[in-house]
């Protein structure tokens, strides 16, 4: 099991399938193993990169936790993985990650795709918050009142109910501590950048992805985030909540693929 040491925090990372590199950043409170709706097609073709942010799974909890200093834990990832660059995918408070490590290490990011966020420009708000005493409760009573809230119909009205439930029981084994919740919630809430830092460093090609029916950060965001970024791609799914990778299924993952490769071979384009 691989992992690197990076300011202070022994980060759990893995590799698997061969060809153009992807670095997957996941959202707040998931472990890497959450990515598990795209990773085995993703890895046919490609390859892929995960890692625990700070607090779950296997990676180590830390105090001080900055959008910025999980965007260096992806950083040393992809050092570790002997890569220069990657396409560099995130969603939800991932996609914050992502954007800020295009921002922070452009010239490492082949491209950026962003699902499910937005661009954090004030440190009020960041979408549909939960209330601060949640991250302060004993794990198995925050596990229970997370089971309690979790419904099939979150998932968005496209989702098949059967890929919700699958989702809800491989999400009931993901692993996280209360202070790791409480550090990202931190994190998130801490975090801002500006449109004009965004415009002037995330010049690599970017994707965009949103589901119309998202309750945790409302679809205006992803409209807003394009909007900042008019050379980006949009994708809108209609009918997906949050988590439009179980929504959508196979149509976001073939998406995000079309897109990279499409990046690929125009890079790889003769006098490019």
């Amino acid at each position: 099991m691989p992992f690197v040491v990076h300011d202070g925090a022994r980060i759990h990372w893995e590799a698997q399938g061969h060809g153009s590199p992807v670095l997957l950043i996941m959202g707040f409170s998931y472990a890497s193993q959450m990515w598990y709706p795209l990773l085995d097609k993703l890895a046919k073709s490609h390859r892929v990169i995960t890692f625990d942010n700070r607090g779950t799974g296997e990676t180590d909890t830390t105090d001080g936790v900055t959008i910025e200093k999980m965007a260096g834990d992806a950083l040393a990832v992809l050092n570790a993985a002997g890569e220069k660059k990657a396409h560099i995918y995130g969603v939800s408070m991932g996609g914050a990650i992502a954007a800020e490590f295009g921002m922070a290490y452009p010239k490492r990011a082949i491209s950026v795709t962003l699902g499910c966020t937005m661009l954090k420009t004030t440190r009020e708000g960041h979408g549909n918050q939960r209330p601060p005493w949640v991250f302060y409760l004993p794990l198995p009573v925050a596990r229970w009142m997370l089971s309690w809230t979790a419904k099939p119909e979150n998932y968005g009205s496209a989702a098949p109910r059967a890929a919700a439930l699958h989702d809800m029981a491989v999400l009931a084994n993901n692993t996280f501590t209360m202070q790791g919740v409480r550090e990202q919630n931190r994190a998130i809430t801490n975090y801002a950048t500006t449109r004009e830092r965004a415009r002037a460093t995330l010049t690599m090609p970017i994707l965009v992805m949103h589901g119309d029916e998202d309750k945790t950060v409302p679809v205006k965001f992803g409209r807003e985030l394009h909007a900042i970024l008019p050379q980006s791609q949009y994708v809108e799914w209609h009918g997906a909540g949050h988590n439009y990778l179980v929504a959508i299924g196979d149509r976001a993952t073939r998406t995000f693929v079309n897109f990279i490769d499409g990046v690929d071979a125009r890079n790889a384009a003769p006098n490019k």
